[in-house]
């Protein structure tokens, strides 16, 4: 497989893999316009040449939108492979390209966010634990800093202490959210309408610059749900999967 690496050169005319579309196209529009603004601070993003769904992007954990401590570190944001491009090893491929990049330029080594069992929108554990991660922090709520140090006795990540136990004050449906992700340039503004519609408490806190989501009440800063203070899933929402959450 040969990879493609996304510039402000080039973003114009690369698709973007998690969300296939033209640039006008709202989700499509806003991840280009975040991924553009992160360049400057260290951001790759690298991806297949075939159209699909594969690709890793990765950050210096300095410039991370996640309340992590991990100088010297390379934060993945995302390393997605799926549809029928999955099982061809180009998860390897990527991550391997990763850390290649990564010690070329002396970090310390990668890190990246998972749980115990596989959930949606985060790296499979069993994939992290079988390429040489542990991990080395967690939060209340499971969700799990995961590591890989390139040299021994090398300084360990960890969680902020406003992520470690996620719990906001407010009542009713509150969300966090980046732009980050593509989908919520288009669900978000769904589940608000409902929610008004339905007269179902819920705010959407949009975190819109690195100082905000470093400092979130949420290790996931992408898509964070509380519920009455307490944290219940990263998982997007559209309409029948808000209404199913709150029927339970």
């Amino acid at each position: 497989m040969e990879y493609i690496r996304v510039t402000k050169e080039n973003l114009e005319e690369e698709h973007i893999c998690c969300a296939i579309s033209n640039n006008k196209d709202v989700q499509v529009s806003s991840k280009k316009a975040w991924l553009s603004e992160r360049f400057n601070e260290g951001l790759v993003f690298l991806k297949s040449v075939e159209r699909g769904k594969c690709f890793i992007e990765y950050i210096p954990a300095e410039n991370a939108w996640n309340p992590l401590i991990a100088d010297g570190y390379m934060y993945i944001d995302c390393l997605w492979v799926s549809g029928s491009l999955k099982g061809h090893g180009y998860s390897s491929d990527l991550l391997d390209l990763c850390v290649k990049d990564s010690k070329s330029k002396g970090k310390k080594g990668l890190c990246i966010l998972s749980s115990a069992k596989k959930k949606p929108f985060l790296a499979d554990p069993k994939f992290l634990k079988h390429k040489g991660f542990a991990v080395c922090d967690e939060a209340d709520n499971g969700i799990q800093l995961w590591y890989l140090p390139f040299q021994k006795d090398t300084e360990i990540p960890r969680l902020k202490e406003c992520a470690k136990h996620p719990h906001i004050d407010e009542k009713g449906y509150v969300l966090y959210y980046t732009s980050q992700c593509p989908f919520n340039a288009k669900y978000v503004p769904i589940l608000e309408r409902f929610a008004k519609e339905q007269s179902i408490p819920f705010r959407a806190i949009h975190l819109q610059k690195k100082e905000e989501a470093q400092n979130a009440p949420t290790p996931i800063t992408t898509y964070a749900l509380f519920f009455d203070g307490e944290y219940i899933t990263n998982e997007q929402m559209n309409e029948k999967k808000f209404l199913k959450l709150i029927q339970k």
